[in-house]
C-alpha cells in the first residue's frame, strides 16, 4: 500500500498491490512507475520501512526524492535481538542518536553505543551500520519535518484495520476478493471527515517546513 501526503496536507491512499513477500527492486519500479504515469510527477521523501530494492527503484523513477527509513521500525527490528531487560536502557542510548541535531553528533552517539552494546549485541550495531544511509536524512531537517517523516505510523494504523478486516473474513477464494475486502476496509476509515481536518490542521507548521526547504517544488492548492 503507498500513502501519500499532498502539499495540500492531504492523506491519499495511491493504489494496492498484492505481492509474495519476495518483493525487489524490479516490483517496487513496477509500483511506482504505475503512481508516476497516474500524474505523480515529483515526490519530496518517501518513507519506508528498510524494502529490499526500493530505494533503487525511486532512484531511477523520481532521482531527487530522499529515501528516509523508518525509525520505529528501526527501533523495533533492534530490540529483536535484545534482551527485553535491557530495552530501556537500549532505547535510551539510541533516543540521543535520532534526536541528535545533526548527522556528526548522531554519528557520535551511534559509535558511543556501539562501544556499549557491540560485543552484547553485534547484530543491532550491524542494522544500524546497514540502514545507516537511509536514516540520516531527516536529521538534516527542521524538527516540524522530522515529526511527520520518522516512521511510516499513517501506513501502519491503516494496516491495522485491515488486518481486523481479513481476520474477521478469515478465507478468500482469490487474489482479486481479498483486495476487494482490503478496499472497504480502507473506505470506511474516515466515514465522517474528521480524522482528515484534524490531519491537515497539524500539517501546517510541516509545511510551512517544507517550502521553505524544498523551495520550487510545492504546489499547494489555495483554498
Amino acid at each position: 500500500m503507498a500513502l501519500a501526503v499532498t502539499a495540500d496536507g492531504e492523506r491519499d491512499i495511491l493504489g494496492l498491490w498484492a505481492g509474495d513477500g519476495g518483493e525487489g527492486a524490479k516490483f517496487w519500479l513496477h509500483v511506482l512507475t504505475e503512481i508516476k504515469n497516474r500524474g505523480v510527477s515529483d515526490v519530496l521523501m518517501l518513507v519506508c520501512d528498510g524494502l529490499k530494492g526500493l530505494p533503487q527503484a525511486v532512484e531511477q523513477t523520481w532521482p531527487q526524492t530522499i529515501v528516509q527509513t523508518c525509525v520505529v521500525h528501526l527501533l523495533r527490528a533492534s530490540f529483536r535481538y535484545a534482551a527485553r531487560q535491557h530495552w530501556d536502557a537500549i532505547a535510551k542510548a539510541l533516543k540521543l542518536v535520532y534526536t541528535a541535531p545533526t548527522e556528526a553528533a548522531a554519528l557520535e552517539w551511534f559509535i558511543e553505543f556501539a562501544e556499549t552494546w557491540g560485543g552484547r549485541y553485534p547484530a543491532i550495531v550491524k542494522l544500524w551500520e546497514d540502514s545507516w544511509a537511509e536514516f540520516v536524512p531527516f536529521l538534516g531537517f527542521d524538527t516540524e519535518i522530522r515529526r511527520v517523516i520518522c516512521s511510516t505510523n499513517a501506513i501502519e494504523s491503516v494496516n491495522a484495520r485491515i488486518r481486523r478486516a481479513v481476520k474477521a473474513r478469515g478465507h478468500f477464494p482469490n487474489e482479486q476478493a481479498a483486495l476487494k475486502c482490503v478496499y472497504m476496509a480502507i473506505m470506511s476509515l474516515d466515514p465522517t471527515g474528521k480524522g482528515r481536518k484534524r490531519w491537515i490542521t497539524r500539517w501546517k507548521s510541516a509545511l510551512n517546513a517544507f517550502a521553505v526547504t524544498f523551495e520550487g517544488r510545492l504546489t499547494p492548492t489555495t483554498r
